[in-house]
């Protein structure tokens, strides 16, 4: 059976199901299967995307039987996306939206933060694991609402988020704060989303089970973010379903190359692409799209990774990240364990790496990338919204002008959408040629009022509700922080 390895070659290979439950490997490395499976594209022509989904999470997590992965995937998704379909594909000008934003937070990351906490669960079972698994998330803006949302009240867990106390939206902020559960801890960090991820992976290295259990129960470390496989395996899914879509559209035909234009921080989701490349896809060029914090630009330019540069604070926030880290994922997939390792312990102990020959050529083959300033992504929005009545997010703006700088190769374009353009209402605003006037939910109805859009409810209820979560920490103390929480009896 396929079993998943560290990037790092530094531990030994485990189950789907044990990689799930830890997040990250022993040895730091991020988790990967041994052999990337096929799919058979044919035999998936016509399905729904939950049909998709459970044929891609079956072939990625072998030791998951096909009925836990339908009752996961069936019971992830029902009822809890607006609309009929989990990722609608809409032709706009001559390019196409994924449309990922239709979940309960509104942000792409639902897609698979539904399906992770019911794998967690199986995983949990399946292995015999009796402590209390404890989620750690650190959060650019949307992971962490959409984590908090999927893990609330599942028995056997906790969740604690942490994200950046400055450079996210209102509404990001009121997704996580006004949750009131009883295994859910939200934290800010008085630093940027860099200072979470890097104390999140710190956490997993310096804090041990038995410094977090008491003896009245257990407990043990996993992660929400992309960094866990079992968080990307259903990002796949998504691009396939677009693709068949199109094909039964009849907009392009089996076989037929397909591009995506991706935003991109933490190079989970459009990692997410190039394994369905990997699967059989026929996966185009997969464009990494860039805002002001443009160190994978620069990377698949030049080849040099160097995250020592000045940090932007932007209005595309979810992709305001320096460290990016399932990059690393791909350097293995390009190369080998011993060769990542090296190139993760340079980007530790100097801030930088330099790729060249070979390697370097084919990974800037496949992946054209490119950047945009906030002036260039606000005048993208106004310019789709004025041409075509389709209103878009900051995030996906950026993937469009990026999409837009590429030379035409003869393939069809689908620019990614990871979040509803009324989570970022004030960029929007501005956008469209309006002053927004107030705090981000009296921006959410201007909205409304002069686009004609319709807020998700999703968003709009938020308003009013109370701020219960009101954790803060300086970067260095979040070791303390999970320790301290977790060692709690009750939140």
């Amino acid at each position: 059976m396929n079993q998943y390895i560290s990037t790092r070659g530094g531990a030994a290979p485990v189950s789907a199901s044990q990689a799930v439950l830890a997040g990250i490997a022993p040895d730091g490395g991020l988790f990967v299967p041994q052999e990337i499976p096929a799919l058979d594209l044919d035999a998936l022509r016509g399905k729904s995307f939950s049909e998709v989904a459970q044929a891609v999470c079956r072939a990625l997590l072998p030791d998951f039987t096909e009925a836990e992965i339908a009752e996961c995937v069936t019971q992830g998704y029902a009822g809890k996306f607006e609309g009929d379909e989990v990722a609608p594909v809409v032709k706009v000008g001559d390019r196409y939206v994924l449309e990922l934003y239709h979940g309960p937070t509104c942000a792409f990351k639902d897609v698979a933060l539904s399906l992770l906490p019911r794998f967690m669960s199986v995983a949990r079972h399946k292995n015999g694991v009796a402590e209390e698994i404890v989620i750690l998330a650190a959060t650019s803006g949307d992971t962490g609402s959409a984590a908090i949302e999927g893990f609330k009240n599942v028995p056997g867990t906790r969740i604690i988020v942490f994200y950046p106390e400055t450079g996210i939206s209102d509404v990001q902020r009121a997704q996580m704060v006004t949750v009131d559960a009883a295994n859910v801890r939200a934290c800010a960090v008085k630093g940027n989303f860099d200072d979470a991820q890097a104390g999140v992976k710190r956490i997993f290295t310096h804090v041990t089970p038995d410094m977090l259990s008491t003896p009245e129960h257990g407990a043990r470390l996993s992660s929400a973010n992309s960094i866990n496989i079992g968080r990307l395996v259903p990002q796949v899914a998504y691009y396939v379903s677009c693709y068949l879509t199109l094909v039964e559209f009849g907009e392009i035909a089996m076989g037929d190359k397909l591009n995506f234009s991706v935003p991109t921080g933490n190079f989970g989701d459009i990692l997410a692409g190039y394994i369905a490349g990997r699967m059989g896809l026929p996966v185009g060029r997969l464009i990494c799209a860039s805002n002001a914090n443009d160190v994978l630009t620069e990377f698949f330019h030049t080849g040099t990774y160097n995250r020592v540069r000045p940090f932007h604070v932007t209005a595309s926030p979810s992709m305001d990240i320096l460290v990016s880290s399932n990059l690393e994922r791909l350097l293995y997939f390009m190369s080998d364990a011993e060769t990542t390792a090296g190139l993760m312990k340079q980007l530790n102990e100097t801030g930088a790496y330099t790729l060249s020959g070979e390697m370097f050529r084919q990974i800037r083959e496949q992946f054209p990338a490119g950047s945009c300033d906030d002036a260039a992504t606000l005048a993208t929005i106004g310019d789709v919204f004025r041409d075509y009545g389709y209103l878009m997010d900051p995030h996906t703006a950026v993937a469009w002008r990026v999409a837009e700088q590429q030379p035409a190769d003869g393939n069809r374009t689908v620019v990614l959408s990871t979040a509803s353009p009324f989570k970022f209402a004030a960029n929007v605003l501005k956008a469209v040629g309006e002053a927004g006037e107030g705090d981000g939910f009296d921006q959410l109805r201007q909205l409304e009022a002069c686009t004609g859009w319709k807020a998700p409810d999703a968003l709009a209820k938020l308003e009013g509700k109370p701020a219960v979560q009101r954790d803060a920490r300086e970067p260095q103390m979040l070791d303390d922080y999970v320790v301290e929480r977790v060692r709690e009896a009750k939140w």
